[in-house]
């Protein structure tokens, strides 16, 4: 079990609501009328904070969860200071805290940006983008990726111009990569050492990769993404601060990621 911010919000919410509802029936017990007035100030807090922390609680555990951006691994798509919305229940319904999945909705799709419990350390979150599904033939070369025998089509976009903490990337190649029928930019620096391999996604399993592909910790170094670490897919830019660069982006603010 990890600790994590779902496992107090899960916590507060069971303290508050067995206080509240405790004392409740404690009232009823004794035929007593509810009375603000004479309210016990722990109940009167318990009672406050109650339906807030469960109400966040089933937001992130169900819906949507937010999350910053820290590093330039997924660069030019996601910067460092970020704020992104993940879907909870693109990938199916699991339970907060233990994340067992409960109900099945859909799998990941080659191009989806994920957000997964990283394999080596689950209670670190990784954002990445999956290029390789369950069965699928990858090979990386010459700084090519290739899915299945067929080489991922790339077009140059020229010199990319990095900003804030993402300054160091300037002069990198940016492409625009069509991932059997998901286009997205990324990002190759001539010259920059790359690893090469051929893997056969095992089942169960995804291979996942940044676009800042000179710049990124991914599968090609740690191996696959289990099922069962998914988090969800990520969609949406609510947020965007780099005091680097110039404080709030109002540009990437209602990005839609793709």
């Amino acid at each position: 079990m990890d600790y994590d911010f779902s496992f107090f919000l899960l916590l507060a919410s069971v303290v508050t609501g067995i206080i509240w509802g405790g004392y409740l029936l404690i009232l009823r017990s004794k035929n007593l009328t509810f009375d603000e007035k004479n309210e016990p100030i722990i109940v009167e807090y318990a009672r406050s904070f109650f339906p807030v922390v469960l109400v966040v609680l089933l937001l992130r555990s169900f819906i949507a969860e937010p999350f910053r951006i820290p590093s330039g691994s997924m660069m030019p798509t996601l910067l460092v200071g970020d704020f992104i919305l993940v879907n909870k229940f693109t990938y199916g319904i699991r339970l907060p805290v233990i994340n067992k999945k409960i109900i099945e909705m859909g799998a990941p799709e080659r191009g989806d940006i994920v957000v997964f419990r990283y394999p080596k350390d689950p209670t670190v979150d990784y954002i990445k983008r999956i290029v390789g599904l369950p069965g699928d033939k990858i090979m990386y070369s010459n700084k090519q990726l290739t899915v299945n025998g067929i080489p991922v089509k790339e077009v140059s976009m020229g010199r990319y111009q990095g900003l804030g903490q993402g300054e160091d990337m300037t002069g990198a190649e940016e492409f625009l990569e069509d991932l059997t029928g998901v286009e997205h930019s990324i990002l190759i620096r001539n010259g920059a050492p790359s690893v090469e391999f051929v893997h056969v996604v095992p089942e169960g399993s995804y291979f996942a990769m940044g676009d800042n592909r000179d710049n990124s910790n991914d599968s090609r170094y740690w191996g696959y993404v289990p099922e069962a670490n998914l988090v969800g897919k990520a969609f949406f830019i609510w947020m965007s601060w780099d005091w680097q660069a110039k404080g709030v982006d109002f540009n990437r603010i209602g990005t839609v990621l793709k």
